[in-house]
Formats: C-alpha cells, structure tokens, sequence
C-alpha cells in the first residue's frame, strides 16, 4: 500500500496544483481554455497514435479483451436502463449518470500505467483505450439524445467524429493494420509531444474542478460515484476472470474502471444539452473520492 501511496501522490499533487493554479491570479482564463485545447486535440492524440501504431494487434487476446469491454460497459448500462425506467430520468440527467458511471479519465488512467506497468502496460492500456473511447462517446451520445429517433446518422457521425481521442485510435490503428508505422523520425516526434502530455493533463484536470457544484443532489451524486469507483472494478475484475484474461489485462481493466470519470464529459454534456451543472459536480466529486479509493484498489491488484 505505501508503494502505491508513493507512485499516486505525485499525480494527485498535479491535479492539486492546477486546482490552486486555476484560482490564483497568475493565469488568465483564456490560458486554460488554450492549454486544455492544446492538450486534447494536439498532446494527447499524439500520445495514442505513437502506441497505437506500434501496438500488438494481432494478440490472441484481443478478442477477449474487446468482449470484456462489451459485457462490463453492458453491465453498467442495464443497471442504469432499469434505474432510469424506475425514476422516469430524463436523457438530460440519464447521459449524466452513465458517463460518470462508465467514461474513464484517460490522463490519469495512462499516468497510473506508466509508473506502476511501464511500457508493456502501455501498450495493453492503448489497446483497451481504443476501445473504451469509441463505444463511451457513442454510447454517451445515445443516453443524452431525448428522443435517439431524432437522431440522424450523419448528425451522429459528425458528433462522434469530432472527437479527437476516437480520431487518433483511428490513425493508430490504420498506421499500425497497414504496415506503414512511424518512419523517418515521426515516432520520435511523437513520443517528444506525448511526453508533455500527461502532466498538463493532470494539471487540466485540477483546473475543471468546480467544489460549488457539491451543494446540488448530493446523494445521487455520491452514488453515482461510488459505484464508479468502487462496483465498476469490481465488476471488470470479475469479467476479465471469467473470460480468462491474463493478469495484466484485468489488472488494467480494473484501473481503468476504478479511475473518475472524464473531464471531458462536462464538454459533451454541454453539447448536447444536458444537465452540465451535475455533470460537473459528478467529475469534482469522483477525484475527490479516487484519492482514497484508488490506493485500496490498485492495492489489491493481482500478482
């Protein structure tokens, strides 16, 4: 336990410290909304496609592994469809409760991997990332629309498409299927651009914190937060058992289910007209709580 406490408080000490940064006077808001943008649609995706491009797609285990993210995703979602059929939720507060409940922060998640699975942990946690990103803003899409008849496929596309994550696994898979990899220095060029991805993001992640929005529908908010940090890994370390996936593969699909949910939800959210103000108290509230729950659950990692 104090060897994981010593790997995370780093990362938490960065996503406190864009907290403090964010509410002190020494940058502008328009700085925030410039290095986040540079973050998400520049560092990161550059981060996905120098793994994925090198990755191993023609592990056996694959298939296993995109079926355990089916049926986990699956799992969630039943549970909140009867919820939602049970308290009438509208697809305003319905979009909310499943991006807290199945959306992952990606920053974190990576950061975590690096330090305690290193660079064979990276690779597995790309492949899983390619698939978790896709299927979480498709299925965060659905659960926001009122009315999914409404919903044209085109518009659908568009709004999917947009996403810079899904278009950088897209890159990475296709540079990766064809062969073509990262030649004449464009890995290298990557890797320098990725480096300065993680902790900006962490850092990013501190700044979208908003505390005041804690007052509103507290009990929902912590259920909906517990059962991200605490049911989901559960229920991922009982799938990958069951499918019999090798032990680094559940363990990294235990981490990316035990991570809070993406700050980038709140963006999505807005988007598409949810309700934003508990989208936003959700993320503030999960990081919050990861920090206790993170270290008993990476803690009992398998061996």
């Amino acid at each position: 336990m104090n060897q994981i406490i010593t790997i995370l408080w780093p990362l938490f000490a960065l996503i406190l410290l864009g907290f403090m940064l964010k509410r002190s006077a020494s940058f502008s808001p328009f700085f925030w909304q410039g290095t986040e943008k540079l973050n998400y649609f520049l560092l990161f995706p550059a981060l996905l496609i120098n793994s994925l491009a090198t990755a191993s797609l023609d592990n056996p285990q694959l298939p296993r592994l995109f079926w355990a993210i089916l049926a986990i995703l699956g799992t969630g979602l039943f549970i909140l469809i009867i919820i939602k059929w049970l308290l009438k939720w509208p697809a305003q507060r319905f979009g909310v409760y499943v991006q807290g409940l199945l959306r992952f922060n990606t920053y974190l998640g990576l950061a975590i991997t690096v330090d305690i699975f290193g660079s064979h942990g990276i690779a597995v946690a790309s492949l899983i990332i390619a698939i978790l990103v896709p299927l979480c803003n498709a299925i965060s899409v659905f659960a926001l629309t009122p009315d999914i008849k409404t919903l044209s496929i085109k518009q659908f596309v568009v709004i999917i498409t947009k996403n810079p994550l899904i278009l950088a696994c897209f890159i990475g898979i296709g540079l990766n299927l064809t062969n073509l990899g990262l030649p004449y220095g464009s890995g290298q060029f990557l890797k320098i651009l990725a480096g300065a991805s993680l902790p900006l993001g962490l850092i990013c992640i501190g700044a979208s914190l908003q505390p005041a929005m804690l007052r509103t529908e507290k009990k929902p908010i912590i259920i909906n937060s517990l059962s991200r940090l605490l049911f989901m890994p559960l229920v991922a370390g009982v799938v990958g058992y069951l499918l019999e996936l090798d032990v680094l593969e559940i363990n990294l699909l235990i981490l990316f289910f035990a991570i809070p949910t993406a700050p980038t939800a709140y963006i999505l959210t807005r988007q598409l007209n949810g309700d934003s103000q508990l989208m936003s108290a959700i993320i503030t509230l999960q990081t919050m709580f990861a920090v206790i729950t993170l270290p008993i659950i990476l803690g009992l990692r398998l061996d």
